[in-house]
C-alpha cells in the first residue's frame, strides 16, 4: 500500500481491496487511481463477466481447432500414374473427379498426386488428347495412400469442328437433338432438369418408362443403380442378381453396376437419354453386354 497517502485515503484503498479480495487490472483511462480503488467493488462483476465470455470463445475456438485437425487426419492421398497401351507414360492427362471440381494433369512421368482427399466413393475420369478415356470407381479409405493405374488406349475418332451461334452448341448435343427428334428412346433436356430442379440426377431417371431405380446396400456395395424392366432384359444377367443398365458420362464407359450417387449434380447435366432395351440402342452406344438398355449423361462443360 503507498504509505504517502493520509491515513483516510490508506483506509478506503485498504476497504476497496478487502471488498474485491483480488487486485483487479483495468484498462488505462484518465481516472485517478483512488477513484478506480473505489469502483472496484461495482465494476468488478462485469469484469469477470466479460472474462468468462473470453473463456467460453477461447475454449470454443480450441475444440473448433481440434476437430479440424481429428478431420484433417482422416485424409488420404492417391497417388497414381496414367500410360498408354505400351505403359508409357503420358504426360499432361487430365484426371477428374467427378462432382467435386478437383482436378490434376499428370507430369512427364505420368504421374499425378491428389493431397487431402476425405475418405469415401468417388469417380475418376482418366483422358487425354489422341486417346480414348476411361473412367474407375475407386473407395478411399481414411488415412491411408491410394495408389493407382491408367492405361489410356489410341483413339481414332477425329474430333469434330464445334460451330458457335450465339451460344456454344457442341457436337455432342447436336447429336443429342437428333436422336431426340428420331422419337427413339427418353430424353430430359437441360431446360426440363432446370424445371424440375431436382436434388441428385438419379432422380430423374425414376420418371422414365421400363427402368428401375433402387438403392442397393450390400457388403461390397452401396448406392444407387438403374435397372432396367424392358420385356427381354429382364431384371436377371443369369447370375441371380438383377441387371444393372450401361452408364455413360460424355460417352464414357463408366464402370459395371456404378453407383448413381457419383453423377455430377443436375446443375452440370445438359441431357439425359434412356434405352430400356438393346433393340433401340444407337450404333454409337453399342458394345458387348448392352442387353439391359443404356443411360447416357451429357454433361454442359463436358469431360470429353
Amino acid at each position: 500500500m503507498n504509505t504517502s497517502l493520509p491515513p483516510g485515503r490508506r483506509r478506503m484503498v485498504a476497504d476497496a481491496r478487502s471488498a474485491t479480495g483480488a487486485a483487479v487490472r483495468f484498462p488505462r483511462t484518465g481516472l485517478r487511481p483512488l477513484v478506480l480503488a473505489g469502483l472496484a467493488p461495482l465494476l468488478l462483476p462485469g469484469v469477470l463477466a466479460a472474462q468468462s465470455k473470453t473463456t467460453i470463445r477461447d475454449r470454443a475456438r480450441q475444440e473448433a481447432v481440434r476437430e479440424a485437425t481429428t478431420d484433417a487426419s482422416r485424409f488420404s492421398v492417391l497417388d497414381g500414374v496414367v500410360t498408354d497401351s505400351l505403359l508409357r507414360p503420358l504426360n499432361s492427362a487430365d484426371v477428374t473427379v467427378v462432382g467435386t471440381g478437383a482436378r490434376v494433369v499428370t507430369g512427364e512421368n505420368g504421374r499425378f498426386r491428389m493431397l487431402q482427399v476425405p475418405p469415401g466413393q468417388y469417380l475418376l475420369i482418366v483422358r487425354r488428347i489422341g486417346y480414348a478415356p476411361t473412367s474407375g470407381m475407386i473407395e478411399v479409405p481414411a488415412r491411408d495412400t491410394l495408389r493407382l493405374s491408367y492405361v489410356l488406349d489410341r483413339s481414332s475418332n477425329i474430333l469434330d469442328t464445334v460451330q458457335v451461334r450465339g451460344t456454344r452448341v457442341t457436337m455432342r448435343m447436336r447429336e443429342f437433338d437428333h436422336r431426340r427428334q428420331l422419337g427413339i428412346g427418353q430424353f430430359i433436356t437441360q431446360e426440363e432438369i432446370d424445371r424440375r430442379g431436382s436434388i441428385a440426377t438419379s432422380d430423374f431417371l425414376r420418371y422414365m418408362r421400363g427402368v428401375e431405380v433402387s438403392q442397393v446396400t450390400s457388403n461390397l456395395f452401396a448406392g444407387t443403380q438403374v435397372y432396367s424392366r424392358r420385356e427381354g432384359a429382364g431384371l436377371s444377367d443369369g447370375t441371380g442378381s438383377r441387371c444393372a443398365m450401361q452408364v455413360l458420362l460424355d460417352g464414357i464407359i463408366l464402370p459395371k453396376n456404378f453407383n448413381l450417387d457419383l453423377l455430377p449434380p443436375p446443375k452440370q447435366v445438359a441431357g439425359i437419354e434412356v434405352y430400356s432395351g438393346a433393340a433401340t440402342i444407337p450404333p454409337q452406344f453399342g458394345g458387348p453386354d448392352r442387353r439391359c438398355g443404356v443411360v447416357a449423361v451429357w454433361t454442359r462443360d463436358g469431360y470429353n
